[in-house]
């Protein structure tokens, strides 16, 4: 027992002989009094080399010089009134070798003044093509049947609906762009044949005439003649019905006349 409370005695004897230890904290809350987390960089760092930064740019661009578009809706500028007529221009050659779908363009030749707004020189039109087809038997023509479906004005597209009343300065009908039909034309072709052959008979029957030995042969040439004209004009109906008529065929720089069916309000 008596070794027990020695130990126990030197023990504290020696815990009480060390000289206490004082931590000095004043480095640490001059560090926390100073310590600002938004300057990390020391800005006295050196700068990079050029090639360095101008790799830097390319792969983070100066967002600071985006600049904002503002979206603004389209305004109300005016009315084209149902049944305006606006003379154009066609920049497409416009022929009966079209097929239906293909785009043809125009373009205004002069102002044109609106409800509210100018229509200027040059503004253009845009059709495409209905129907159209080739020449046919009977003597009928090609044809191309257009409708103008819009028009930009200071590049806004607005949907119209139009149709030509004039194509290459001449009066159009239906809205149908019609090559010639040569039916008449046809048939006084068709009878062609006949007619010379009655001048040549008819001259000889006079040739014969003038002689006293032949005068009794005058008549044949004649009646010969006549006969063919006869049956050539009673045939060339039925010629002509084998035949085609005329192409369409209007090159660029013609004049054309596009007819509103609607109101046409205009935006942009």
């Amino acid at each position: 027992m008596k070794r027990i409370l020695y130990t126990i005695f030197v023990i504290l004897f020696t815990i009480s002989s060390i000289p206490a230890i004082d931590l000095d904290t004043t480095v640490d809350d001059e560090i926390r009094k100073n310590y600002n987390s938004d300057k990390l960089i020391d800005e006295n760092l050196p700068e990079l080399p050029k090639f360095l930064q101008q790799e830097q740019a390319k792969v983070k661009p100066d967002t600071t010089e985006v600049i904002k578009q503002k979206l603004t809706p389209a305004a109300y500028r005016g009315k084209i009134k149902k049944g305006t007529k606006v003379p154009v221009v066609n920049d497409t050659k416009i022929s009966d070798w079209l097929r239906k779908g293909s785009k043809v363009t125009f373009h205004t030749k002069s102002q044109i003044y609106a409800k509210g707004v100018t229509i200027p020189v040059g503004t253009k039109f845009y059709a495409e093509v209905e129907d159209s087809h080739q020449p046919q038997l009977s003597c009928n023509g090609g044809l191309v049947v257009l409708k103008v479906h819009s028009i930009v004005l200071n590049n806004s597209v607005t949907q119209i609906d139009g149709y030509i009343t004039r194509a290459d300065d001449k009066k159009i009908f239906l809205n149908n762009i019609k090559g010639k039909r040569t039916y008449w034309k046809t048939l006084w072709n068709k009878t062609g044949f006949g007619r010379n052959l009655f001048d040549r008979m008819l001259t000889l029957t006079a040739k014969l005439g003038k002689d006293g030995s032949t005068i009794i042969l005058s008549p044949f040439p004649f009646c010969y003649g006549t006969v063919v004209l006869g049956l050539n004009t009673l045939t060339s109906p039925l010629f002509a019905l084998f035949s085609k008529g005329g192409h369409v065929s209007i090159p660029a720089g013609s004049d054309f006349v596009i007819k509103l069916r609607e109101d046409v309000n205009l935006y942009y």
